[in-house]
């Protein structure tokens, strides 16, 4: 009776080991929620290559950004102040017409839906430059279109690292060049508000700080002061209708021709 007693918990022993060692392989298998699931799920096949939710999710905000900065850059050329800021304007009319030729042509045969009209939030960032003048229209074009192009180069960047795509990759390379030229335009303004830019990103961060301890044992610095409440930054604002001057408006509908 031992005998038999000592083999059955053997046998447990060894079940419940090979049961242990089972388990991280079926949910390994599984997957269920993971990323790798999510990426899946997301994804369809294409001749050029599998296409996941964040390739059509590029594909559509390329062609938002064209949408809302086609007709900044056209009110920059015609009621900008300085020269700085109309050859920004210009930058942003000749890349961003060329890039929604190309946008085009790649959600026609991928099957992409796009939007004929910015969003709400771009419609808001138009009216917001409409009702500008002089050195505030300055500051705001240059921080709102600054800040909306340092967001979508990093949007580009990621998806350009992660698609298996080859349309979707040729054009993350082409809106990358595009959005860094432009970026550098409006940097060359001299009106971009960098403080402004790291105090929202900061506000979004989620973990502390990290890297190499500041040179030659300096102390962090203290907090930078608040902007002033009337002094532009880098927020996003509501949005509403524009205007381009009182009684003319700007064209935010501007449906492009079909590829």
């Amino acid at each position: 009776m031992r005998r038999v007693n000592g083999t059955a918990l053997i046998l447990a022993a060894l079940v419940a080991t090979l049961g242990a060692l089972a388990f991280p392989i079926w949910s390994y298998a599984d997957r269920s929620g993971t990323g790798q699931a999510n990426l899946n799920a997301g994804t369809v096949a294409t001749q050029w290559g599998p296409l996941s939710a964040a390739d059509r999710d590029l594909v559509v905000k390329v062609r938002l950004a064209g949408l809302w900065e086609i007709p900044a850059g056209q009110q920059a050329m015609e009621r900008a102040p300085t020269q700085a800021i109309r050859d920004a304007g210009d930058h942003l009319i000749v890349g961003h017409t060329d890039l929604d030729q190309r946008v085009r042509s790649v959600a026609a045969k991928l099957g992409v839906e796009l939007p004929n009209q910015p969003n709400p939030q771009q419609q808001g960032w138009l009216k917001e430059l409409t009702a500008a003048t002089g050195k505030d229209y300055e500051r705001k074009f240059a921080n709102l279109l600054r800040n909306a192009h340092g967001k979508v180069f990093a949007a580009i960047a990621q998806v350009r690292h992660t698609t298996r795509n080859t349309l979707v990759r040729e054009l993350a390379t082409d809106a990358n060049q595009t959005v860094l030229d432009h970026i550098t335009m409006l940097e060359n303004t001299g009106d971009v508000d960098f403080d402004a830019i790291a105090d929202e990103a900061a506000g979004t961060a989620t973990a502390s700080p990290t890297g190499p301890p500041p040179p030659n044992g300096q102390v962090p610095s203290a907090p930078a002061p608040a902007v002033p409440s009337g002094s532009p930054d880098a927020t996003s604002r509501p949005s509403a209708a524009t205007t381009d001057e009182p009684g003319r408006s700007i064209n935010t509908d501007r449906p492009g021709p079909t590829s």
